[in-house]
């Protein structure tokens, strides 16, 4: 197996003063902030008969043929069995077209998106990313002592990456998100490669598709197999339904995933992830089907949201962002009181919330407690709404 990690060598000290803070620097990047770590942050204790739309995980599960492998694996859970990692890349890379060394296996694709930002970025070389959006990455840049960079979406709420290149000249690493997390929107291809292709020499372009598998637009991965300085994260958590068992790739030209494996050393994956993950990837019918299953729900949400008046950002994913036209946090703690557990506000869109798309009787119990909340039938006290700004950051679109 090639194995991206090196040992000391015995007449080298390993305790120099580049090493030192080389560990330093992965130490910091060990405080990973994760989804659900982002989500428990923000939300009032989970009751265990409550409905959870707040983590943007997939209710389905994982897959009949997942759950089999998972099933058969079990008596084996003893032993480190490395031929299962191989198995996964090998699988993955058939599929995509790539060759196997051009993908790394990690727990959830977080971690990659930890280290990568660690390895990319410093004092000298500052993070890009989209505000709002994932905000995982920017704890990783503190953790640097990079400088941050936020730049607004544009008004169909894509990464402008044109905005994203002229605010950071000194760039390390520009995170794309596409579809992105808050808002569900995508990003271009055609805009990605405008960003590849007129970045800083030497940053590197990290695209996450957490969630492409729950539209229909073009991967960037084909910018990896051009050669380009790109990296793609994958993750088995969303449209695979495994978010608790913690399995995701990083895709890349085999140099870069080599300084990303610099920091984050040997990382053993578990065995269950490793087989549920491979059996999903056999599985033809689980993409498709699971993406009609989601839009079809996250439609009919919508269509009741119209119908009622809420204003909405329309997604292409599992998650999208509600007007409340009032302090969203107050929202979130009136529906905890109805067991009904939404997603947390950004703070460029305070009077926004972030709603996972549940099952269809998860999103119809969600539709009672919203009404009930914003029509101020419940016995929580909200605050008056405030008065939407005229500007597109507080989130709003025509329904």
């Amino acid at each position: 197996m090639n194995w991206r990690f090196t040992l000391p060598s015995q007449n080298r000290s390993p305790f120099s003063r580049r090493s030192f803070l080389q560990l330093s620097a992965a130490a910091a990047a060990l405080r990973i902030a994760s989804e659900p770590m982002l989500a428990a942050a923000a939300r009032t204790r989970h009751s265990s008969d409550g409905i959870m739309i707040d983590s943007n995980e997939n209710p389905l599960g994982p897959s009949q043929p997942a759950r089999d492998a998972l099933a058969a694996i079990i008596p084996q859970g003893g032993r480190y069995l490395d031929n299962l990692t191989d198995d996964l890349l090998h699988t993955f890379a058939e599929q995509e077209g790539l060759k196997p060394d051009y993908v790394h296996a990690f727990p959830g694709s977080t971690p990659a998106l930890h280290f990568g930002v660690i390895a990319f970025t410093s004092a000298k070389k500052s993070y890009v990313t989209a505000d709002p959006g994932y905000e995982a990455g920017v704890h990783a840049a503190e953790g640097a002592q990079a400088r941050v960079v936020k730049v607004p979406l544009t008004k169909t709420y894509a990464h402008d990456v044109k905005a994203m290149l002229a605010a950071a000249p000194d760039a390390g690493l520009f995170y794309i998100c596409t579809p992105n997390n808050p808002t569900g929107t995508l990003t271009p291809h055609a805009d990605v490669e405008y960003l590849v292709e007129n970045k800083p020499k030497g940053s590197v372009v990290m695209v996450d598709e957490a969630y492409i598998h729950f539209c229909d637009a073009p991967s960037t991965l084909d910018l990896v197999k051009a050669g380009k300085d790109v990296i793609v994260l994958r993750t088995f958590s969303k449209t695979y339904g495994m978010a608790g068992l913690r399995c995701g790739l990083a895709v890349a030209r085999p140099e870069l995933l080599d300084k990303i494996m610099e920091g984050a050393g040997w990382n053993f994956m578990p065995v269950t992830a490793l087989v549920a993950a491979t059996a999903s990837l056999k599985d033809p019918s689980l993409v498709p089907e699971r993406r009609r299953i989601n839009a079809g729900i996250r439609q009919e949400t919508f269509q009741w949201l119209e119908r009622n008046g809420y204003p909405y950002i329309p997604s292409e994913s599992n998650c999208f962002l509600l007007d409340t036209k009032r302090p969203g946090k107050e929202v979130i703690d009136a529906m905890a009181q109805q067991k009904i557990y939404i997603g947390r506000i950004w703070p460029v869109m305070p009077t926004s919330v972030r709603i996972t798309v549940g099952t269809h009787d998860e999103m119809q119990q969600f539709q009672t407690a919203f009404q009930k909340v914003m029509k101020g039938t419940t016995a929580f006290s909200l605050a008056p709404p405030r008065p939407a700004r005229n500007t597109r950051r507080n989130g709003v679109l025509p329904s």
